[in-house]
């Protein structure tokens, strides 16, 4: 395994610095600042810059206008992103449409693909099902009904839905008792979409489907598609942590090196230094996790353990480590940490999400058991 990034992926990473470099995280809409959601929607405007960079097309083929890069250049400019805390629904839309373009038919693939390359066409994945604890392919059912698939269920917490054109949807089939994938749009008979909001702020969805009917070309019924989807999503997610505490360190260390006691700054005291050489150390597990996670999605490649392994251990030092880094960062900077007058609450309460949406430490330590378990090891 090689973890030298090819002159493409270093190219996305350049592109997407030029266009979050426009970011300014303390103005990044505050959860503590504002009751209720933080605003009616995403920020359409970096939306666009990110279609104009050719961002939002980085996974796509060649023939539906995209660049046919791989998940660890997704992985590079959402590691970019979270530094600025952007609003936009990049991972999920990505991940969304090079499913589709994986595992969908060539109609479904001509009519969308090209369009959510451009931004003009936003997607999401219900990802998170009815508690957030089970599987969110058992959240939904999915009968074969003529040329359509009919869907009843709820999904939890989907992120961007009230603003995405289309929710992707995972669902048990009642019919072959293994996963679909449902491409349903916002506005649909028998779908209803309550609002839910984020610790973030962010506003997120409750889709209620009762009965829906979804054209069977917009129904992804292909083994494994989920599951993959699945993974990548939670190797984005784990990118975005990296990202975000990669900025809180780096806030960490500005403050630190100016902030003066006992007539030296405070990065000088040894009490100071170890707690944020703790905090480097998490960080680098986090990136050597989620660069290993990212290569066996991008590759494909085997080993002792299927790649769910591998995300699982990302998962693992993400959802902890994210948490350790926002929590050193508040303890070092001390009541500022907590003055709405400085982003570093803003990171606290995105970092939460990213927490939340990870899942305990514990629960992947028990998944990568029963991996363990039932791959035995030579």
């Amino acid at each position: 395994m090689d973890f030298t990034f090819t002159e493409e992926q270093q190219a996305a990473v350049e592109a997407a610095k030029a266009v979050f470099a426009g970011v300014a995280p303390d103005g990044v809409p505050s959860p503590a600042l504002t009751p209720g959601a933080v605003a009616d929607d995403f920020d359409r405007a970096l939306w666009a810059k990110l279609a104009d960079a050719d961002l939002l097309s980085l996974l796509l083929d060649a023939r539906h206008g995209g660049a046919g890069l791989d998940a660890i250049a997704l992985c590079l400019v959402l590691r970019e992103s979270a530094k600025v805390l952007a609003r936009v629904p990049l991972l999920e839309s990505t991940a969304a449409a090079v499913a589709v373009q994986t595992y969908g038919g060539e109609e479904l693939k001509s009519d969308l693909l090209a369009r959510a390359g451009r931004g003009e066409v936003v997607l999401t994945v219900a990802a998170n099902g009815r508690t957030g604890h089970d599987g969110a392919e058992l959240a939904v059912t999915a009968r074969p009904e003529g040329d359509a698939w009919v869907l009843d269920g709820i999904q939890t917490a989907v992120p961007w839905a009230q603003n995405a054109d289309f929710v992707l949807v995972p669902a048990l089939s009642t019919d072959s008792g293994r996963s679909v994938l449902a491409l349903v749009p916002r506005v649909q008979e028998g779908a209803l979409l309550a609002e839910q909001i984020s610790t973030t702020g962010e506003r997120l969805g409750e889709l209620r489907l009762d009965s829906v009917r979804i054209p069977a070309r917009d129904v992804i019924d292909a083994d494994g598609a989920w599951e993959w989807l699945r993974d990548l999503l939670a190797t984005g997610t784990c990118a975005l942590a990296l990202g975000l505490g990669e900025g809180v360190l780096g806030m960490t260390s500005e403050y630190t090196s100016k902030r003066e006691q006992f007539g030296f700054p405070v990065a000088t005291f040894q009490a100071v230094a170890v707690q944020a050489a703790d905090r480097y150390i998490d960080l680098r597990a986090m990136e050597a996790t989620l660069w290993q996670a990212a290569w066996r999605i991008s590759a494909g490649a085997g080993g002792a353990l299927p790649a769910s392994g591998d995300v699982a251990v990302a998962k693992i030092w993400a959802s902890e480590g994210v948490r350790r880094v926002v929590q050193t960062a508040q303890h070092l900077h001390g009541g500022f940490g907590a003055d709405t007058d400085y982003p570093l609450h803003r990171y606290h309460a995105w970092a939460k999400h990213l927490e939340l949406s990870l899942g305990p430490a514990a629960a992947h330590e028990e998944t990568l058991g029963d991996l363990l378990a039932a791959h035995l090891l030579g």
